[in-house]
């Protein structure tokens, strides 16, 4: 109990930057920060080494962090107010929620780090590249922009390829080892960090929906 309260106290001092009734800002994101720079969502922020070194790099863009694990969040938050940025916005909740958020075309971009894995076959629907949540993403971005993932996880990364050919995602910049390629600008995660440590490769790619192009060919 006392650990909660602690918990609490920490995300109260955060206030500022801690979301807590999103739905109520859902279309009114620009109007939120103030300005309208483009928006990125990070979801599954951890304890947010990712999230303050983009928004750090990348002043003009909005970045918002979601993340359901309350002591984790906390960390990020309170970095991010050391940090001073004004780019920066949290809020607690469930991945499933982000349509109940975000208008369509509001985001452009989701960064995926380092996701549970969910090992189990009969787990693969809390997967966050199943097709479940590539529609919610879908519903949520602008039309032909990208979702960028990142994971150590092989299996993952392996079903991740499928799920997004599978749902009509175009896929690029596809790396079997990111720390060993030409890929510039990469921010690591806490995750990250360790795993490159033990000289374990990071797999990334990006992807976008195709299905925006053809529904604009229809529209024409």
């Amino acid at each position: 109990m006392r650990k909660k309260k602690n918990c609490d106290a920490r995300m109260e001092r955060c206030s500022d930057i801690w979301i807590k009734e999103p739905e109520k800002y859902k279309g009114k994101w620009a109007e939120r920060f103030g300005n309208d720079n483009p928006i990125h969502i990070e979801i599954g922020c951890g304890k947010g080494n990712f999230i303050v070194g983009m928004a750090k790099m990348y002043p003009d863009v909005n970045f918002i962090a979601i993340e359901k694990v309350e002591d984790v969040i906390v960390m990020a938050m309170e970095k991010t107010v050391a940090a001073e940025l004004t780019n920066v916005l949290f809020m607690d909740m469930d991945a499933e929620k982000i349509e109940d958020i975000f208008e369509f075309g509001e985001i452009r971009r989701i960064y995926l780090n380092f996701s549970d894995p969910w090992k189990k076959n009969k787990q693969a629907k809390r997967r966050l590249t199943h097709k479940r949540f590539l529609d919610r993403y879908k519903a949520v971005l602008k039309q032909g922009d990208y979702i960028w993932f990142k994971t150590d996880n092989k299996a993952l990364f392996d079903f991740s390829l499928n799920s997004f050919a599978e749902e009509n995602f175009k896929l690029e910049n596809i790396s079997l080892d990111l720390h060993n390629s030409k890929f510039e600008g990469n921010v690591m995660t806490e995750y990250e960090q360790r795993f490159s440590e033990q000289g374990m490769p990071i797999y990334r790619l990006e992807a976008t929906y195709l299905g925006w192009e053809d529904n604009r060919k229809k529209e024409s």
